[in-house]
C-alpha cells in the first residue's frame, strides 16, 4: 500500500511540475511561445513523458485555466465575506476581480481570451462557473425587492462584467491612463450600476 501511495504522490508531483514549468515559460515569454518541447526542456524530461500526463498542449492550457478560475473564486469569496450589505459585497467583489486580473495577468489572458485563444472545454467544469455564480447570487439578493427574472439578473451581471472586463482588457492590451484614474473609472462605473439597481428598488417599495 505504501508503495502505491508513493507512486501516486510521484505522479501527482510530476504532473504539478509540468504545469509549473508551463506557467514559468509563459510568464517568461508568452502563451504563444509555449510548446510541449519547451516544457520538457524546462524540467529536463523527455517529451514522451510529458505526453504520459497530458495528451497535448490544450490539455495543459485547460488545467491552467481551471486553476485561474479557482483562484478567482477564492478571491471573490474572500471579498464578499468582508461585508454584510449586498451593495458593499458587490463593490468589493468587482474590485477583487480587477486586482486578480493584474496580479494573475497571464491566467486572466488565458481564461478570457485576451490576446490569446481561450480554451474550449468539452465537459462542464464547475470551476469555470463559480466566479459568475458568486457574483450572480449577490446581484440577485440586491435586486430581491424587484422580483427579478433570470433575464433581469443576467442583464445586470453582464452590464457589470462588460464594463469591468472591458477596462481590464484595455489596460492589458495597451496601458491607457494612470492607475489612479483607472481605479476612479472602475469605482464610478461599479457605483453607478449599483445605484441603478438600488434606485429602482427604492422606487418600487415607496
Amino acid at each position: 500500500m505504501a508503495s502505491k501511495e508513493r507512486i501516486q504522490r510521484l505522479k501527482e508531483d510530476t504532473r504539478a511540475n509540468i504545469l509549473e514549468a508551463a506557467f514559468k515559460i509563459v510568464k517568461k515569454e508568452s502563451w504563444q511561445a509555449l510548446s510541449m518541447r519547451k516544457i520538457a526542456d524546462e524540467i529536463e524530461y523527455t517529451a514522451p513523458i510529458i505526453y504520459e500526463y497530458f495528451a497535448n498542449k490544450e490539455a495543459i492550457l485547460q488545467e491552467l485555466t481551471k486553476k485561474g478560475y479557482i483562484i478567482l473564486s477564492a478571491d471573490l469569496q474572500a471579498a464578499k465575506d468582508k461585508h454584510n450589505l449586498p451593495a458593499k459585497q458587490l463593490e468589493a467583489m468587482w474590485l477583487a476581480y480587477w486586482d486578480f486580473a493584474f496580479a494573475e495577468k497571464e491566467l486572466y489572458q488565458l481564461m478570457y481570451g485576451v490576446q490569446v485563444n481561450c480554451c474550449v472545454f468539452e465537459k462542464d467544469f464547475p470551476e469555470i462557473q463559480n466566479p459568475a455564480n458568486l457574483l450572480w447570487d449577490v446581484i440577485k439578493v440586491l435586486m430581491a425587492g424587484t422580483n427579478p427574472t433570470e433575464d433581469d439578473i443576467c442583464r445586470r451581471y453582464y452590464t457589470f462584467w462588460s464594463v469591468v472586463h472591458g477596462l481590464v482588457s484595455i489596460n492589458i492590451v495597451k496601458k491607457g491612463v494612470s492607475d489612479k484614474l483607472n481605479q476612479q473609472i472602475l469605482r464610478d462605473a461599479i457605483t453607478a450600476i449599483i445605484k441603478s439597481i438600488t434606485g429602482y428598488f427604492f422606487f418600487v417599495i415607496t
